[in-house]
């Protein structure tokens, strides 16, 4: 932990400087002689009929609200991770993100896209947040229900597609900043031009001491900090050959984490790379894209039994590696003909990875390893169709996928006899799924409009819930290579509009998530800790209503408030049936943001948050209860002089008690506690 420390204080203190520097030169000079080129041709143009779905667009300033991307994203009800926890202090293999609450899942149920490109990781499907600081971004889209179309396998509870920053000359932004828990950030992100090619690249670290996540009178020794170090960089590189647009872009991130026990944490690193080559449609023309990706990621994860008095723990499982590739491509050919637009293409995704683990402590020597993981493919093709006269929208589309699982594995083995304990190889699988949409939207006259929508899609299990048991404290899940697609169908139906200073919508949705993957108890495993394993648990079906309202009071005050509703509930029958009525775990009945800022006068400005959550069951059969949470962040900016201020903010300012997850024990864990950070931030 230490070493990750050290190496995370160089690189923010690099970082800071370099920030620093920037602020006082202000913005770099162009190149003397060299033509300005701007390209953003490559963008992922979206969907054809977009407007006739449930959507929300968060600009470059709501990206930066927070530290963390995640955070950001949840002024958004209904969009969480897997658990009550933001990046921050959530495990990676936590960090999937889903929308509206139906049934959150660790692999998330929600597909992240940047420029196109799935961010998903390519093993277990969560999303590493620090590899997207939000000083990157320039938008992030959030469709709310399932995708066909473009986005295919995956978009089972909505999509978020993110936009990176355009091409810039010199920094487009730049901020540093240190509060309590030990931590600091420092993040920056700019670029040039040479000749035709236009460069943009960012870069972000930042360091938490963290906190305990049990307390008195439950915390023992074995009770530890929730300390966290990342680090993040991007470089995009965009030129012109003719009318075709082209670009190329490398991520890379770093992380490691305390899990808030002795002798646990995680580490997760990983590259990415895409290239782009895109026309646009142009007149009668025919515009397209091609665009292929690559990412190569791997994890770490150190669990651990805890004594029944939380004096000691005993190490349980050393996941030493976990190396995963991801690799896909899509293509798309678009056109327009008058008040008609439409889009088809195909796409293919790639993933295979191992997890290298050491099990069965005995005395203190771990005895056995274990080597499980495999390959899975998806593939699809898909057309869309628009008609838009400006007072009616009607939109369509129809898509095909194939997956298959192969090379499936789990091998276990004495370490030091090579002696085989379990030797497994499932057979492959495979199966076509058929998804689609459609949409109707009526735009009126006095500015407000009304929509239906009806849609379909599926999600493949990852390799991680294919074919990787786990351990969490006392609690063992199994892996179940038989698992098939999961697939949600539902409805919905919109109203909103602009009157005056007021942006208003609601949304009533029904959604039926079929052939569910849960982990699903089965006993009970050491020290009262429950034995689960991943199943196909039935149905989850799912009433709901979300809501949403904006008001400007000149360049003053602007107010927001929003609230989402879900009754989510388990028709499980023969396939689990002590999961019949229950609400699926993770799952809130109702959360709502809300916020405020307030010009107060040139050049303070002030700021507050609220984010509401009811009650929600840690454990599939509804017996781990944790309470609801109400959070305010409050903050204030004083700018200093044209593109400069300072920050200051108070998170979970009343220092609310927020429960995170409770063991079979009774022992809760609970979430950040009140936390203040200071800022200096330069955005030109």
């Amino acid at each position: 932990m230490a070493d990750h420390r050290s190496d995370l204080g160089s690189l923010c203190k690099t970082l800071l400087g370099g920030a620093l520097a920037a602020l006082l030169a202000g913005p770099a000079p162009a190149f003397a002689g060299v033509e300005e080129v701007v390209v953003t041709g490559t963008r992922v143009l979206p969907p054809v009929g977009q407007a006739a779905f449930s959507s929300v667009t968060l600009n470059a300033d709501a990206l930066t609200h927070d530290d963390r991307l995640d955070e950001a994203l949840s002024q958004v009800p209904g969009l969480s991770l897997f658990r009550r926890n933001s990046s921050i202090n959530a495990n990676p293999t936590t960090q999937g993100v889903s929308l509206r609450s139906i049934a959150p899942s660790g692999a998330g149920r929600a597909l992240v896209l940047l420029d196109g490109v799935p961010m998903n990781d390519p093993f277990g499907g969560w999303v590493i947040w620090s590899a997207l600081p939000g000083e990157d971004l320039q938008s992030a889209e959030v469709v709310r229900g399932a995708g066909a179309g473009p986005y295919g396998a995956g978009a089972l509870t909505g999509t978020i597609s993110l936009t990176e920053k355009d091409s810039a000359d010199g920094l487009a932004i730049a901020d540093v900043s240190g509060g309590s828990l030990g931590s600091y950030r420092a993040a920056a992100s700019g670029g040039t031009t040479i000749g035709k090619v236009s460069l943009f690249g960012s870069v972000a670290g930042e360091r938490s001491d963290g906190w305990i996540p049990v307390r008195a009178p439950d915390r023992g020794a074995a009770d530890n900090h929730l300390w966290l170090g990342s680090s993040a960089a991007s470089l995009r590189a965009q030129t012109q050959f003719g009318d075709v647009n082209a670009s190329a872009r490398i991520g890379f991130y770093d992380e490691a984490r305390g899990s808030g026990l002795l002798n646990t944490g995680s580490t997760a690193n990983g590259i990415n790379g895409s290239l782009v080559f895109a026309k646009a449609p142009h007149g009668t023309h025919i515009g397209w894209r091609v665009q292929t990706w690559i990412i190569r990621s791997n994890f770490t994860n150190r669990s651990a039994s805890v004594a029944p008095d939380r004096s000691s723990t005993t190490p349980a499982n050393d996941q030493f590696a976990t190396p995963a590739l991801g690799w896909g491509a899509n293509a798309a050919i678009i056109g327009v003909s008058g008040n008609f637009r439409w889009e088809a293409g195909g796409d293919l995704r790639v993933n295979t990875g191992t997890s290298k683990e050491h099990y069965f402590n005995l005395s203190g020597v771990f005895q056995n390893e274990r080597l499980a993981g495999g390959r899975l493919t998806v593939g699809g093709l898909y057309g869309e169709a628009a008609y838009d006269t400006g007072a009616w929208l009607l939109t369509g589309g129809l898509r095909g996928d194939y997956w298959g699982t192969a090379q499936g594995h789990l091998i276990e083995q004495k370490r030091f006899t090579g002696v085989v304990l379990t030797d497994v190889t499932p057979p492959g699988r495979s199966g076509i799924v058929p998804t689609g949409r459609v949409g109707v939207r009526r735009n009126f006259t006095n500015g407000q409009y009304l929509r239906v929508a009806s849609y379909a899609g599926f999600r493949p299990p990852s390799l991680n819930e294919l074919y990787r048991p786990f351990r969490v404290g006392n609690d063992v899940t199994t892996a179940n290579a038989a698992l098939t697609p999961e697939k949600l169908y539902g409805a919905e139906i919109g109203w909103g509009g602009t009157i005056g200073a007021t942006e208003w919508s609601v949304t009533g949705f029904w959604n039926d998530l079929t052939d569910a993957i849960a982990n699903v108890t089965i006993g009970t495993s050491v020290a009262g800790g429950a034995q689960r394993q991943r199943q196909n648990a039935g149905d989850i079906r799912a009433l709901g209503f979300e809501g949403e309202v904006k008001h400007y009071i000149r360049d003053v005050l602007a107010l927001r408030a929003a609230i989402s509703v879900t009754d989510a509930r388990v028709a499980a029958g023969a396939n689990a049936p002590q999961l019949d009525g229950k609400r699926p775990a993770q799952a809130p009945r109702m959360t709502i943001t809300g916020g405020a800022q307030w010009l107060m006068f040139a050049p303070l400005s002030l700021r507050a948050d609220i984010r509401y959550e009811s009650m929600r069951f840690d454990d599939d059969l509804n017996t781990r209860r944790l309470g609801s949470a109400f959070v305010v962040d409050v903050a204030a900016r004083w700018r200093l002089r044209d593109g400069l201020s300072a920050f200051v903010a108070l998170d979970n300012a009343f220092d609310a008690n927020v429960t995170t997850g409770v063991t079979g024990a009774n022992v809760y864990s609970y979430g950040e506690p009140r936390t203040f950070r200071v800022e200096l931030t330069y955005n030109p």
